[in-house]
């Protein structure tokens, strides 16, 4: 099993975007943060913000990229280039149309789904997609068209608990997580539904 040394929650910076669908996966990175007591700072070299944890009595990197979602890579390549991380030792917790919300699934590799952060960090990782995704429902307005106004607006309330139940949810989890047991991980979350 692969160790994710780096995770990499996607999300758009500034107030405007702030607790909208797209920015689950920064949204998770802080919980993480919060629980881990770990203080996230500005790292200029890193175009994100920067933090290191322990888990597990492992070093572990946080990163919430502040370059706007599709320029997500060029923060992702930053981190990897300085600390020399290997994509499959990468873990991105990012929002996901195909999954409705109050729901969370794990995977390793794949493609981009048309998640311009995702297509990002895949073309600046020379096309490697070997990294780990923790995908956040968020659920999907119904047509292609909708996407980019559903994806930057806030969801209702109901959903939005539900969004910050998966969360919760997956972070139990992190220890297992971190150390690339998906098996045990997809077992636990993949049945596991928010009210």
């Amino acid at each position: 099993m692969t160790v994710f040394k780096l995770l990499v929650g996607l999300g758009n910076p500034g107030a405007e975007y702030e607790n909208t669908r797209h920015n689950a996966g920064a949204k998770w990175i802080e919980a993480l943060a919060q629980q881990s007591q770990c203080s996230l700072r500005i790292e200029k070299k890193f175009f994100g913000l920067f933090g290191k944890v322990s888990i597990g009595g492992e070093e572990h990197y946080l990163l919430i990229p502040t370059t706007y979602m599709n320029l997500s890579g060029k923060s992702v390549q930053a981190v990897c280039q300085f600390y020399k991380i290997l994509p499959e030792e990468i873990l991105v917790i990012h929002d996901e149309l195909d999954i409705p919300p109050g729901s969370v699934k794990v995977k390793r590799g794949g493609g981009h789904g048309g998640h311009n952060g995702l297509k990002d960090i895949i073309a600046r990782l020379s096309n490697n997609r070997d990294f780990g995704r923790l995908r956040i429902g968020i659920g999907h307005p119904g047509h292609s068209s909708q996407v980019s106004g559903y994806v930057l607006t806030k969801a209702p309330n109901d959903e939005h608990q539900q969004i910050e139940s998966t969360i919760d949810e997956s972070l139990r989890y992190i220890d297992e997580l971190v150390t690339g047991d998906l098996n045990l991980v997809m077992n636990k979350l993949h049945s596991f539904r928010a009210a």
